[in-house]
C-alpha cells in the first residue's frame, strides 16, 4: 500500500478526515470521562503529535495520537533514571499532559495514546508503520523515549486471565503471545509493568444496557464483548464499573 504519513500540524486541512475516520472501539470505551474530556483536545492543541496515513486515493486509513508529558527522572526505587510509570496509565497520562501544558511544565517523555487503523485497512501492517512513525516523530522533537499504555489486542478473548500473567506470556520464539504487544517488542519496545487502573468507566445500569445490549441484572462480574476484564455490576446500587488494566511498554529512542 502506497502511503503518505504526515502530522495535522503539517496538514491542518485534514482535521475533519482524521478525526472523522471510522474505528472499531467498543461503545463503552467511548464513555471514559477522562478520555472524553481530553482526547479530542490533542488534535486541536497538539496537532504536531497527531500523525495520519493517507493512501493513494487520498483516504485517511490510519492515525496515531501521542502526547508529551513530564514523567520525571526518578525511578521507582528513588534512584536516578526513568521515572516510574503511572498505575492509572492512559487516564493519568492524558490528564497529566494537559495539566503540564496548562502550567507550562516542560515535557520530558512522549506517551502513545492511540493507534487506530480504519476497519477496511486492518491486517495490512499499518499499525506497525504508525508506531514507527510515532517513534520517529518523538525522536525528531528531541525526546529520548516513548512510553505506551498498551491495550493488548487479544486480551478480550481471555477476560478472566490475570493481566500480570498475560502481559508477560510468550511464544516459543520468545516474542509476546499478544499480537499488539508483539508489534511493540518487534519495534524495540520493552514490556515493563501493568497499569492496573489505566481506564475507568463507571455508569448507570441503563447506560451499560444501552452500550452492550446485556441485561446487567445480576450482581458480580459480567463479561462484555471487547472488554479486557469483566465489568463489576451492582444492581442493588444501580451502577456498574469497568476498570481496565493496560500494559506499559517503554521504547528507548
Amino acid at each position: 500500500m502506497v502511503l503518505t504519513i504526515a502530522s495535522l500540524a503539517e496538514r491542518p486541512e485534514m482535521y475533519d478526515a482524521v478525526t472523522g475516520m471510522a474505528d472499531t472501539w467498543p461503545e463503552f470505551i467511548r464513555n471514559d470521562l477522562v478520555g472524553n474530556a481530553h482526547y479530542g483536545r490533542i488534535a486541536v492543541e497538539l496537532p504536531e503529535y497527531v500523525l495520519f496515513a493517507e493512501d493513494g486515493s487520498g483516504e485517511v486509513v490510519a492515525h496515531a495520537y501521542s502526547v508529551p508529558f513530564a514523567l520525571g527522572d526518578e525511578g521507582p526505587d528513588g534512584a536516578e533514571g526513568p521515572g516510574a510509570l503511572p498505575s492509572r496509565g492512559w487516564d493519568e497520562v492524558l490528564a497529566g499532559a494537559f495539566g503540564d501544558l496548562r502550567r507550562g511544565v516542560a515535557p520530558d517523555t512522549v506517551s502513545a495514546i492511540s493507534i487506530v487503523v480504519a476497519p477496511h485497512a486492518q491486517g495490512t501492517g499499518l499499525s506497525a508503520r504508525m508506531l514507527s512513525a510515532m517513534r520517529d516523530n518523538a525522536r525528531a522533537k528531541g525526546f529520548g523515549e516513548v512510553v505506551a499504555p498498551v491495550r493488548p489486542s487479544a486480551k478480550h478473548v481471555e477476560p478472566w486471565a490475570v493481566m500480570e500473567e498475560y502481559a508477560f506470556r510468550t511464544r516459543e520464539d520468545g516474542l509476546p503471545h499478544d499480537p499488539w504487544l508483539r508489534v511493540h517488542v518487534r519495534a524495540g519496545g520493552r514490556i515493563e509493568t501493568v497499569a492496573p487502573a489505566s481506564m475507568t468507566v463507571a455508569a448507570s445500569l441503563d447506560e451499560w444496557r444501552e452500550w452492550t445490549g446485556l441485561p446487567f441484572d445480576k450482581e458480580g462480574q459480567v463479561e462484555v464483548p471487547g472488554a479486557l476484564v469483566p465489568v463489576h455490576c451492582e444492581p442493588s446500587r444501580g451502577y456498574a464499573v469497568y476498570v481496565e488494566p493496560n500494559v506499559w511498554v517503554r521504547h528507548a529512542l
